[in-house]
């Protein structure tokens, strides 16, 4: 099967891809392209469909460009390829051509950034702690650092958990209330006292309040479509032991 790869018109000319799972070497409930190495899925696989990956981004392995992901607001600027273990962040950006930055996925919100008059990009991993503690804002700042114009930015969710399939608690929605009143529109009510959240509306409220000229989602929900996309909260509910790792690249 060949690779599935998501774009958006918004980013073009850049070359860049939301990948799907379909197309991978991985098997049992990983199959397809997982590209995890935190995963417990076999090395040899992922590595695999890594090399997979990079043919399809013109680059080498060694320059798909990824840190290791934590939830942060942290951003990390390079202009080579990382060798050694990844420093802890959840964002990338650069002005180098050559490098294609990467982010894993499973849920969580992949953002692509570019600025193609400035020849900056920039991508970036933003669940929901990350989103509301400013991953997305810091950045469109490491990239302005860089010679991006925020007005000139385009920036795209790629495939993530939907409203409809994100259920959480009222500790949740407290946490969102307590940043601004005016996050409490990204929520439905679910049963009793369940509530629904909608992570891309909150990304692109993020977004467009920081000032990019463009944003917009693919509109893929990870969680409803097993056959195209991983997902960390429908392998819980299903009691599987563990999930595959999406993968988002761009490069100049």
């Amino acid at each position: 099967m060949t690779l599935e790869i998501l774009t958006s018109d918004i980013l073009s000319p850049v070359r860049h891809g939301f990948f799907s799972r379909r197309g991978g070497a991985s098997s049992g409930i990983f199959a397809g392209l997982n590209c995890g190495y935190g995963s417990s899925d076999q090395t040899e696989a992922v590595a695999v469909n890594r090399q997979r990956v990079a043919a399809a981004m013109e680059v080498s392995p060694d320059s798909l460009v990824g840190v290791h992901q934590v939830h942060s607001p942290t951003v990390l600027t390079v202009d080579a390829p990382i060798n050694g273990d990844k420093p802890k962040a959840d964002a990338v950006v650069t002005a180098t051509p050559g490098l294609a930055l990467t982010i894993l996925t499973a849920d969580c919100q992949p953002v692509l950034f570019a600025d193609s008059d400035a020849n900056v990009i920039g991508a970036a991993h933003a669940g929901w702690r990350g989103a509301l503690d400013g991953v997305l804002e810091a950045t469109l700042d490491a990239m302005e650092a860089l010679g991006a114009k925020r007005e000139n930015t385009v920036a795209v969710i790629g495939p993530t958990i939907s409203q409809n399939a994100y259920e959480v608690g009222p500790d949740f929605l407290d946490e969102f209330a307590a940043d601004s009143p005016e996050n409490l529109r990204f929520f439905a009510n679910g049963n009793g006292d369940r509530l629904q959240f909608d992570l891309p509306a909150f990304g692109l409220h993020k977004l467009r309040q920081a000032g990019v000229g463009e944003a917009e989602w693919t509109r893929h929900c990870t969680y409803s479509d097993p056959d195209r996309f991983y997902s960390y909260r429908r392998s819980t509910h299903a009691k599987e032991a563990d999930y595959g790792r999406l993968i988002s690249a761009i490069k100049l």
